[in-house]
């Protein structure tokens, strides 16, 4: 089968999205597909000789058995909202061009958001005769809505009358959870097929380890007990109550708060943390893809947070890691997500209501007590991410998928 992969985020770039689908790229071509990539030259979250990467508008390049096609996008600054709005229509344009060039296949696949690319591949299916399946990874545009990011009335409707078209132009929708599924089915009735395919995680890059590792070493971490935060701190994510936490969790010198990452948010937490004069919070950047599975397998206790505005039901892609390297989860989030529910079937973790700086402070306290409990999570979690977040399970579901929109 001859399969077209649109996506804004590909490795180099160090990301859930982008290794997401370089491995379901690269699975697919050694099954004997033929897999094209349409992506942009690398901008976020890679080192500045990769970030220069560029010759002209447009270069294809071989990684293994996968033809990546890479068009010019323009880099926008993220924490300035208008151009961050505006780069998901100039990202839409660019991928849409190149797709015009790229070799006609049997299937494109398209990660949104953002939802104008969703769109643009619908069109460009239609130009050219392909079929498309939608993977929707996050709910654009009421994610913003929820945020309290995007305002503007005639703006909300714009994109809810895209969101609409896109469901239903395309030939399938693919979503991570059923919460996400329901989602989509409530807001446009005449969407062909939705399938639920969960993310996957590679549980042999990150598997269960010693904590005493050549990070803690190389940090000087010593034998703290490690509560860490890895990944992006952004809009979504509720980090000032994480500094909060730490700030009630100061006389408790054996605790180390561990905050690794980049995003919009990240400034502002340096900046609490030094004027409440932290010592047991130590910030470090987005460390190398093959380096994040020692900074799990290094933590007693991982984090993960989302504002209390977040109404949607994601499941960050971080929850599959800490469970992969079996490190339990202490989640701060709205409680009635697909993610409580993953995290609670699990019993790898405890979630508690988000927002809540002294709840959470608790919580680490408790856990940090409690070794044999700690212990027990972290072992649930890896059991469950091998049963049900495997590779393997979720390439054949997409190509189960690709073989259904093929035949029309």
């Amino acid at each position: 089968m001859k399969l077209l992969i649109v996506t804004n985020y590909f490795p180099p770039e160090i990301g859930g999205a982008s290794h997401l689908y370089y491995e379901l790229a690269e699975s697919l071509s050694q099954k004997g597909n033929s897999v094209t990539v349409i992506t942009g030259f690398p901008r976020y979250n890679v080192s500045k000789a990769e970030s220069g990467r560029r010759a002209g508008l447009c270069s294809v390049e071989k990684m293994g058995k996968i033809d990546v096609m890479r068009v010019f996008i323009p880099s926008m600054p993220r924490n300035v909202l208008f151009l961050r709005g505006l780069e998901h229509f100039t990202v839409a344009f660019s991928l849409f061009w190149g797709g015009l060039f790229a070799k006609k296949a049997d299937v494109i696949l398209v990660y949104s958001p953002p939802l104008t690319l969703a769109l643009a591949a619908c069109w460009l299916g239609k130009l050219r005769k392909m079929r498309v399946v939608v993977n929707v990874q996050d709910l654009f545009p009421q994610e913003a809505i929820d945020l309290g990011l995007l305002k503007s009335s005639f703006l909300i409707d714009l994109f809810f009358k895209m969101e609409k078209l896109v469901y239903r132009l395309a030939d399938a929708v693919a979503v991570h959870s059923h919460g996400n599924a329901n989602y989509v089915k409530s807001k446009e009735n005449r969407v062909k097929r939705v399938e639920v395919v969960p993310n996957w995680i590679d549980l042999d890059r990150l598997k269960p380890a010693g904590k005493e590792n050549a990070f803690r070493q190389e940090y000087n971490l010593g034998k703290k007990f490690i509560v860490s935060y890895a990944g992006t701190m952004g809009w979504c994510q509720d980090t000032g109550t994480i500094i909060r936490a730490a700030a009630l969790l100061r006389d408790k010198e054996d605790i180390l708060f561990l905050l690794v990452g980049e995003g919009v948010e990240k400034e502002g937490m340096v900046r609490d943390a030094l004027s409440l004069k932290l010592t047991n919070v130590v910030f470090l950047p987005m460390q190398p893809w093959d380096k994040y599975p020692q900074v799990l397998q290094a933590s007693d206790l991982c984090l993960v947070n989302l504002k209390d505005k977040l109404k949607t039901p994601v499941v960050p892609s971080k929850i599959l890691g800490i469970m992969a390297t079996g490190r339990p989860i202490l989640a701060s989030m709205p409680l009635n997500g697909d993610a409580p529910r993953i995290i609670q079937e699990a019993g790898c973790g405890m979630v508690i209501e988000p927002g809540n700086a002294r709840k959470l402070a608790d919580s680490i306290l408790q856990l940090y007590r409690s070794p044999a409990q700690l212990e027990e999570m972290g072992r649930k979690g890896r059991e469950y991410a091998e049963k049900h977040f495997s590779r393997e399970t979720g390439v054949r579901r997409y190509e189960e998928i690709f073989k259904w929109a093929a035949k029309g």
